[in-house]
C-alpha cells in the first residue's frame, strides 16, 4: 500500500482548490453544516458542491492517515487496520461472487483503493465512479503504479445521475460512499438500472441505528459532528436504507449491521501533523480548520459508536431480478 508523506500531504491539500482559495472554500463548506447555521435542505440540494469541496480539502489527510482506501472496518484481535480494511474488501467481493471478467461498478469510488485491491484478487476490470476531479487524478496515477489502469478506469458523474445504458454491470458496489446521496432511493434506482437482470449491489452504508432519539440533543450534537466531519447532507436510519432499496425495485437478500462483531473498536484518531505544516507555510491557509472538523468527526464517531446510535457498517447484498418474460 503506497502512503504519502508529511510533506506529499501539504503538497495535495486542497486537492484541485487553489492553494490561495482553501480558506473560502473552508468557509463556504463550513456554513453547509448545523454547527454554523446551515440546513438539511441545503445540504441535500447542494450536495454535489458540498461533497465536491469536502474531498478536495480532505483527501490529502485521508490517505495521509488511512491509505488508499478510506472506510472503517472490522478488525480481531491482532489484526492491523490495513489487514483489516483487505478483510473487508475481500467480504463484499465475496458477497458478489465475483469472477474473472466480471464488469463491476464501483459507485463512489474515492482514489480507488478497494477497487484495486478487489480488481487484483477477483481479476474483474471495475469502473469506478467519482463527482470529484482530484480523487480522478490521483487514482489513475495510483492504477498505474498497481498495473490495473489497462482492465479499471475512472469516470467523473454524478452517482444520481450515471453516464452509462442501462443493463450495463456485473455486479456493483459501494464502500461507505452512497451516504453522500441526497435521495437513497434516487440513489439506488440509478445503480439498479445500470446493473443487468439478476444481478447484485452490496454496500456499507453509514447509518444512524434505532438506538437514535432525534428528540436528545447529545444525540443531535453527534449527528452533527459526524456530517460535518465527513461531508454528508444527513444520515438516515438502517431501516430507511431497506425500505429504499425495495422502492428501487431491489430485492433484499441479506442486511445486518457489522460493526458489533468488530472485536477491535472500528473508530481511529485523527493525525496531529498538519500544525506544524501550516506554521512553516508548507499547507495552505484553512488546513488547520479542516483539521478542526475532522476532529470534530473523529469524537462524534466515537461518542456515536459507544452509544450505539451510529454504525458505518450497515451491510446488505440485494439483487436486481431477472426481466420477465413478455
Amino acid at each position: 500500500m503506497a502512503k504519502i508523506g508529511a510533506l506529499d500531504l501539504a503538497a495535495g491539500l486542497g486537492g484541485t482548490i487553489g492553494k490561495s482559495q482553501v480558506l473560502s472554500a473552508v468557509d463556504k463548506y463550513e456554513k453547509y453544516h448545523a454547527s454554523y447555521g446551515g440546513k438539511e435542505e441545503e445540504r441535500k440540494a447542494e450536495y454535489s458542491d458540498m461533497a465536491n469541496k469536502y474531498y478536495d480539502l480532505v483527501t490529502s489527510f485521508y490517505e495521509y492517515g488511512w491509505g488508499e482506501s478510506f472506510h472503517f472496518a472490522r478488525r480481531w484481535k491482532g489484526e492491523s487496520l490495513r489487514e483489516g480494511m483487505k478483510r473487508h474488501e475481500h467480504f463484499i467481493a465475496s458477497q458478489l461472487a465475483l469472477r474473472p471478467g466480471m464488469k463491476v461498478l464501483d459507485g463512489g469510488c474515492g482514489i480507488g483503493g478497494p477497487l484495486r485491491e478487489i480488481a487484483r484478487s477477483s481479476s474483474t476490470s471495475i469502473t469506478g465512479l467519482t463527482n470529484n476531479e482530484y480523487h480522478i487524478k490521483r487514482g489513475e496515477e495510483l492504477n498505474r503504479i498497481a498495473g490495473v489502469d489497462k482492465t479499471c478506469n475512472f469516470v467523473k458523474a454524478d452517482f444520481m445521475r450515471m453516464p452509462f445504458s442501462s443493463d450495463t454491470f456485473d455486479a456493483a458496489f459501494a464502500i461507505d460512499a452512497t451516504c453522500h446521496a441526497p435521495d437513497a432511493c434516487e440513489c439506488y434506482k440509478e445503480i439498479y438500472r445500470v446493473l443487468k437482470p439478476g444481478q447484485y449491489f452490496a454496500a456499507y452504508e453509514w447509518c444512524m441505528t434505532d438506538s437514535f432519539d432525534p428528540n436528545n440533543e447529545e444525540h443531535q450534537k453527534i449527528k452533527a459532528e459526524i456530517e460535518i466531519g465527513n461531508g454528508l447532507p444527513d444520515i438516515r436510519l438502517t431501516r430507511q436504507i431497506i425500505e429504499a432499496l425495495e422502492r428501487a425495485g431491489f430485492e433484499v437478500i441479506w442486511e445486518k449491521d457489522l460493526s458489533p462483531d468488530s472485536y477491535i473498536p472500528w473508530y481511529a484518531p485523527m493525525d496531529k501533523t498538519v500544525k506544524a505544516l501550516e506554521g512553516v507555510g508548507l499547507a495552505p491557509e484553512g488546513s488547520l480548520r479542516v483539521k478542526k472538523f475532522l476532529e470534530q468527526a473523529a469524537e462524534g464517531l466515537y461518542e456515536g459508536g459507544r452509544r450505539e446510535i451510529f454504525t458505518p457498517m450497515y451491510f446488505f447484498v440485494a439483487r436486481k431480478p431477472e426481466s420477465k418474460s413478455p
